[in-house]
């Protein structure tokens, strides 16, 4: 194909719709002339090149496991006899959806101390028991709203309004990757569907588009759409390929600030390294029977939260810099949502994630990857001290429980502590923006100067400008 007889009104979207072309097609241009696509200009590159921090770090990747749905801090983590002793008395709470009393209620759940450290967890964790002594728990968070989606993006991005890049865009934009062939910032879901907010949890926002978060399967390929859906002959594709990056050098002249297409070229050039690469990376046939065991494996109950945790295991040693894990999406997307049973609902969900979350600590741990490798346990907000629909308990902004561990923090240590009856975060208080700050420290990112210019400002993730967002160095080695 000669592209003096193509039309110049021709798209490159009808072009590679004609031709048939594919991710991997395209890619096949990086491995066989890899200078046709020259390198960017005047376009950030920090998604696949290791740049430097603002000063020495403490850990270098992060893998945060996202719990949505609101787990219940008074029947998980944040034992209050002071609910026992006060049960059916009345309490006025902010709530959020019908069903709820105003009376209060103890847990249904046990507790039990874990570790070394002695820390009191609920008996239907016993494998995130057993690792109590490798993790900080913090008691004292507390959320901005009681809805999912706008919790789940203020966990994600720092504010509760969509369009801002998420935590791990920053970390690809201030950091990028360590490994050439693999994308700084992944997402593994369960391949089942998405959970509550879906994408919305990953997007650049207003960073270049090469460091939104990157979807790899965890069933069948890994990486989708790599190979063309029909064979094509070596030299017409060649120039098939001669001529779209033509027109794509056209199209980046005249609009040298649009990153979408940038982060396309950056993205089938990396396409076609994930081809040689990510298949083998992410082969777990490779992994011994007892780690496979380890992460729950050979259970169908922990399987599919095990393989995505394993793989983030995986992802971090090959150096990702940031890997993003969501639980099951059944029975329901949002599984921590404990709102007609705080009991069942609990012990249903603890069996899928707890053993799994476990496995990812002791097993980091032990290959020498822990102290360089945060792992993050949270989800967007906690649980109310009242009963609704007389077992379950509604959303609460005000308090809820995480884990840190690894990356320089404290281990064995609880911080922070909420009021009586766990409604409320009450002492040493920690808000997202202030979890934000901190992780970005331990990775040898101040958050005040990490910026992106953007309508006129140089946005941070913690809005540095107009939120008191701090490092929390108490929770720190």
């Amino acid at each position: 194909m000669d592209s003096r007889i193509v039309s110049e009104s021709i798209s490159r979207r009808r072009l590679l719709a004609a031709s048939g072309l594919g991710f991997g097609s395209l890619a096949l241009a990086h491995l066989l002339h890899a200078g046709d696509l020259a390198a960017p200009k005047g376009v950030d590159a920090g998604a696949r090149q290791t740049r430097s921090p603002h000063f020495p770090p403490k850990a270098k990747a992060v893998i945060m496991l996202v719990q949505n749905g609101g787990p219940s801090q008074m029947d998980l983590f944040d034992p209050k006899p002071g609910l026992a002793k006060r049960a059916g008395q009345t309490m006025t709470v902010e709530t959020f959806q019908q069903g709820n009393s105003d009376k209060l209620m103890p847990s249904p759940l046990e507790f039990k101390r874990y570790g070394q450290c002695g820390v009191e967890m609920a008996t239907i964790l016993p494998h995130l028991g057993s690792v109590v002594d490798d993790f900080c728990l913090v008691r004292s968070m507390y959320s901005e709203h009681n809805n999912h989606t706008e919790g789940l993006v203020l966990l994600s991005t720092g504010k509760i309004f969509p369009g801002r890049p998420a935590l791990g865009s920053w970390v690809s934009y201030g950091l990028g990757t360590e490994n050439e062939n693999l994308p700084a910032y992944i997402v593994l879901r369960d391949p089942e569907g998405y959970n509550t907010s879906g994408t919305l949890l990953w997007q650049n926002g207003w960073l270049p588009a090469m460091h939104r978060g990157t979807e790899v399967a965890t069933q069948g390929t890994p990486v989708l759409n790599l190979q063309p859906p029909q064979p094509v002959p070596a030299e017409l594709r060649r120039n098939q390929l001669d001529l779209l990056a033509k027109l794509n050098e056209e199209h980046r002249r005249q609009y040298p600030q649009e990153s979408e297409l940038e982060a396309r070229i950056r993205n089938y050039e990396l396409a076609a390294r994930m081809q040689l690469a990510a298949g083998e990376l992410l082969d777990l046939g490779k992994e011994t029977a007892e780690t496979k065991k380890l992460y729950g494996l050979e259970d169908p109950e922990t399987a599919g939260y095990g393989t995505r945790c394993l793989m983030a295991r995986r992802l971090v040693e090959s150096g990702v810099r940031f890997v993003q894990v969501f639980p099951p999406v059944k029975p329901q997307n949002q599984p921590w949502d404990a709102h007609k049973d705080v009991k069942t609902e609990n012990e249903a969900i603890c069996k899928k994630c707890d053993l799994p979350s476990a496995a990812l600590i002791s097993d980091l741990k032990r290959r020498g990857l822990l102290d360089s490798t945060i792992v993050l346990w949270s989800g967007e907000f906690g649980r109310l001290p009242v009963s609704q629909n007389g077992k379950g308990r509604d959303h609460n902004r005000n308090a809820f429980s995480l884990i840190l561990a690894g990356g320089g923090f404290k281990s064995g240590f609880v911080h922070g502590a909420t009021d009586e009856t766990g409604y409320r975060a009450a002492e040493n208080r920690v808000s997202v923006q202030d979890l934000h700050a901190t992780l970005l420290n331990q990775l040898g990112l101040d958050h005040t100067k990490l910026s992106f210019p953007y309508h006129g400002s140089d946005e941070t993730l913690t809005d540095a400008r107009v939120t008191s967002a701090r490092v929390v160095k108490e929770i720190l080695v």
